[in-house]
């Protein structure tokens, strides 16, 4: 019986990477590895490491979880080292719990390697921190996917006094999500921005407020991490890291906003 490693990949950028995951990927004899992992991360492998795409995308036919779990049953049972490789860290809705514990229940020798998840690192390379001393004190992350009709769905009215929020996967329900913000109480002429395949060279981060989002929705592709509040301001006052970050690429779109934004009396 081999050992199954569930590994974060990080937010995109290669360099990213931990170093114990780095090791592990090296050492791996299969990869079973999700949508949107970095090419250069996958080369890693040794020459005669297989292989397997368990990715899932929403609106399209994917394996199912329980297929994937008997992946790394069979796998585990005939190479000593099996990579359960997922994007940003694997406990933050990337269901690494879920496999986790089939893994525990299975009898399978596991180890779990974190990653830098996305919900931080992205809007740190697009010069949005999440805290701010006198500005933001709180944060919060929510998944995109569930809305409003499914039999549990986020609580977003449970998100009115959190100073900053972060919502993940939540592109296609993007405008949805911002009317739902401002039905329950958010300030509509908050700032929001939403940071498209963020950590990488084809970055795009794009402004505008949740009234606008609700209203006349920008054209956003994902993944995209989007980003509530007043933190969001920061983005084009932190320039010097915009520009002289290396491999990365910084779009700046303010959408239906002609007046700017204001931050401690400047305008941008």
């Amino acid at each position: 019986m081999g050992k199954v490693y569930i590994v974060g990949a990080g937010p995109g950028d290669p360099e990213l990477l931990t170093l114990k995951a780095y090791r592990i990927l090296k050492e791996a004899d299969v990869i079973l590895y999700d949508r949107l992992i970095n090419d250069e991360i996958l080369n890693l492998r040794k020459t005669d490491c297989k292989l397997v795409y368990v990715g899932k995308e929403d609106g399209k036919h994917t394996i199912p979880q329980e297929e994937i779990n008997k992946l790394l049953l069979f796998y585990a049972k005939i190479h000593k080292t099996v990579v359960r490789l997922k994007g940003g860290d694997p406990f933050i809705f990337g269901r690494g719990g879920e496999e986790a514990l089939f893994l525990e229940q299975s009898g399978i020798p596991y180890e779990l390697i974190p990653g830098i998840s996305s919900f931080y690192a992205v809007p740190e390379y697009a010069s949005i921190p999440l805290t701010f001393r006198g500005i933001s004190s709180s944060f919060a992350v929510v998944t995109g996917h569930e809305m409003v009709g499914k039999s549990k769905y986020v609580n977003w009215k449970a998100f009115k006094d959190i100073d900053t929020l972060v919502v993940l996967m939540g592109v296609r329900n993007r405008q949805r999500i911002a009317r739902e913000l401002i039905k329950g109480g958010r300030n509509p002429y908050e700032p929001v921005a939403f940071i498209e395949k963020g950590t990488t060279e084809e970055q795009k981060v794009i402004l505008s407020t949740l009234y606008e989002v609700a209203e006349n929705p920008p054209e956003v592709h994902s993944p995209a991490v989007m980003v509530v509040g007043r933190v969001v301001e920061l983005h084009n006052l932190l320039k010097n890291f915009n520009e002289t970050l290396k491999g990365v690429g910084f779009n700046g779109v303010i959408k239906n906003n002609p007046g700017g934004y204001s931050f401690n009396g400047k305008t941008f």
